[in-house]
């Protein structure tokens, strides 16, 4: 059993990262500060070092949680997918909802761009698109996609690149038809 101690902390925590989860794609990276993140989250700039070893510690905790909760999403889109065809209209289906300027987007934008600075973002981030590939390209496999890792990866590498596109330029909506030639044998 939890103490209430041990409850409300964990509360406070959740607050600070749900702050960074909402500051980063607001104002960018590198000006959440602790001052920022502890009024998002009302509590005091010292709550924030008790409860993470740095600012850059809980972004990068908050920002690798939404990422694999989002890769979680691919999961049950696989599982209900029949045919490569599709698996492939099920994954540019997930990317219509963001437009590249909503909040996960611009968080996933951020954060890639903070992970060329920062190794353990970088590696926490590579881990999660390494899963996803993996998964995806396993799927390919057992569907008979020639090439299922190549596929895969080719595949993720064009959800990121649609969404950094429509970050800067609006775009046509994705055309599942051009990709479903990426599983045809």
């Amino acid at each position: 059993m939890t103490s209430p101690a041990a409850a409300r902390g964990e509360a406070v925590r959740r607050r600070l990262l749900a702050a960074a989860l909402e500051l980063v794609p607001e104002r960018g990276w590198p000006a959440v500060s602790t001052r920022v993140l502890a009024e998002r989250a009302g509590v005091t700039p010292s709550v924030v070092h008790y409860h993470f070893a740095s600012v850059q510690a809980l972004l990068v905790e908050a920002v690798l949680e939404a990422m694999r909760g989002v890769a979680g999403e691919f999961e049950p889109m696989l599982e209900q997918a029949r045919t490569p065809e599709e698996a492939v209209d099920a994954v540019a289906g997930a990317v219509e909802r963001y437009t590249g300027t909503d909040p996960m987007s611009l968080l996933v934008i951020e954060a890639s761009l903070a992970a060329t600075r920062d190794e353990a973002l970088r590696r926490g981030i590579a881990e999660v698109l390494d899963g996803l590939r993996t998964r995806l390209g396993g799927w390919f496999r057992d569907h008979g996609v020639p090439d299922p890792d190549a596929t895969a990866a080719v595949l993720a590498a064009t959800v990121d690149g649609l969404l950094l596109h429509r970050a800067l330029s609006p775009a046509p909506a994705t055309s599942a038809a051009v990709l479903r030639r990426l599983v045809r044998s």
